[in-house]
């Protein structure tokens, strides 16, 4: 089958991509926006990238088109596809009918931690020698492929409150029906889908009444939301991890890089990797608790995660030079932020300098819903410099009320030429943004480098 796909480098839908090609099937995709680590995947995996969405780049012999959630009515590809009677379908729908089906889902969701925590429960699985399947909003480095068919049963999913496509406005998670359900936290967000709080607990509540009751939900214990969603109805049975939940870690290291591991007020063991921060330690409490579901021992769930290498874009180090440690992380809402920030700053102390660098990428932060946050969320960092948004929704008047020294930029070029002298030996540069950035993080390590 001919398959083509638009919007094909989101994260989402270059991992369809990538499971529509290991399926058989043709795969040719277009997008916009172009750029790593989707991008490189796409090439790598042997699947033609046409940037821009020229109707004429559509095989006139196509069979289906998977249309993602980016693409809008006007798009020229897309009323292509309508007035020429191709069959089109959402990214989610195509996934459950064509690789879901008869699988034991195991779903991960939530504001913050998706990638991540779907990245350990997959990892944790493949270690047990389950095979599983696996859809994930990132590349993590242990797999260095987002998506793969794996063999039946499981197949972990990064399960998105975001809408499925302009003409499927509920939730991508609605069309998963897991049997083992991850329910990270929930905030606010999404403001382009969702008018208030209200409405995504409507959405979570809507996944919920999708699990099985021989399945299980596994939440944390310490989200007052979540607590609001389990309470408008809950026909499965739970397990919780955090506070004093079943599933509990005790931080051996303030930087969350060694904790035990508790099972029902027991000791199990310690783990000792590579990630930092509390919020991770959650993250991986309930990847634990969800492959326990499976079968799988805690003890191998703690070996697995001694060998686990984080997702690209999570405080992933792109470069050291002249003793300058330069950072990408994908954090873009005041929570992860702050989470991200609190566990390096866990890592080297209260010594050393740390600079963030945002961009608002996402439409929640451009239009400034979260700006009344934001000082808090980056009250850990030395310095916050920013690239501007279009839209004024009077962010100079927030980096005002910050302590710490502040700058705002209209370009990454006006910004790297004001950072750079300012940096120093023994700084951590911590990017944060959603999207590209301009490329930003090989030109500043290549300024530093010049300097």
């Amino acid at each position: 089958m001919r398959v083509h796909i638009l919007g094909v480098c989101g994260t989402f839908m270059s991992g369809i991509a990538v499971l529509a090609k290991q399926s058989g099937h043709e795969v040719t995709g277009s997008d916009m926006n172009v750029y790593p680590p989707m991008s490189t995947q796409l090439t790598e995996q042997g699947i033609k990238l046409i940037e821009g969405y020229d109707p004429a780049d559509i095989d006139k012999n196509v069979d289906c088109v998977i249309v993602g959630n980016v693409i809008k009515r006007g798009n020229p590809a897309m009323e292509y596809v309508m007035e020429n009677g191709i069959p089109y379908i959402s990214g989610p729908e195509w996934l459950a009918k064509n690789v879901l089906q008869n699988r034991w889902v195991l779903a991960v969701s939530g504001t913050h931690g998706k990638t991540t925590t779907t990245s350990l429960l997959t990892w944790i699985l493949e270690s047990a020698g389950l095979e599983p399947g696996f859809l994930i909003g990132g590349v993590p480095e242990n797999f260095g492929v987002s998506a793969k068919l794996g063999k039946n049963p499981f197949f972990v999913i990064e399960a998105d409150e975001y809408d499925s496509a302009f003409f499927d406005k509920r939730s991508k998670f609605i069309h998963y029906h897991p049997k083992t359900l991850i329910l990270n936290n929930l905030e606010y967000d999404h403001a382009d889908i969702f008018p208030d709080l209200a409405a995504i607990k409507q959405q979570f509540h809507y996944l919920v009444r999708t699990v099985p009751g021989n399945g299980l939900i596994v939440h944390h214990d310490e989200e007052p939301n979540l607590a609001d969603v389990l309470n408008m109805g809950c026909w499965t049975k739970t397990a919780v991890f955090g506070g004093k939940g079943e599933w509990q870690a005790k931080l051996i290291a303030k930087d969350g890089s060694v904790f035990a591991l508790i099972q029902s007020g027991k000791v199990v063991g310690e783990v000792h990797w590579n990630l930092l921060g509390k919020h991770n330690v959650d993250n991986a409490l309930a990847a634990i608790a969800a492959a326990h579901h499976v079968g799988v021992d805690p003890q191998k769930a703690i070996a697995a995660l001694t060998q686990f290498k984080n997702v690209k874009r999570r405080l992933e180090i792109k470069g050291m030079v002249r003793d300058i440690v330069v950072y990408d992380d994908f954090a873009h809402h005041p929570t992860a932020i702050a989470t991200t920030l609190a566990g390096l700053r866990a890592k080297i102390g209260d010594e050393a300098r740390m600079i963030a660098v945002l961009e608002f990428g996402s439409f929640t932060m451009r239009s400034g819903v979260h700006k009344d946050k934001m000082r808090d969320a980056l009250q850990d960092a030395d310095m916050v410099i920013c690239k501007g948004t279009d839209a004024d929704w009077g962010l100079n008047a927030v980096l005002d009320k910050f302590k710490q020294p502040t700058g705002l930029f209209p370009d990454v070029e006006a910004l790297i030429q004001d950072l750079v002298p300012k940096l120093q030996a023994g700084d951590h540069v911590v990017i944060m943004s959603n999207s590209g950035f301009g490329g930003i993080h090989k030109k500043l390590l290549d300024a530093i480098e010049k300097r």
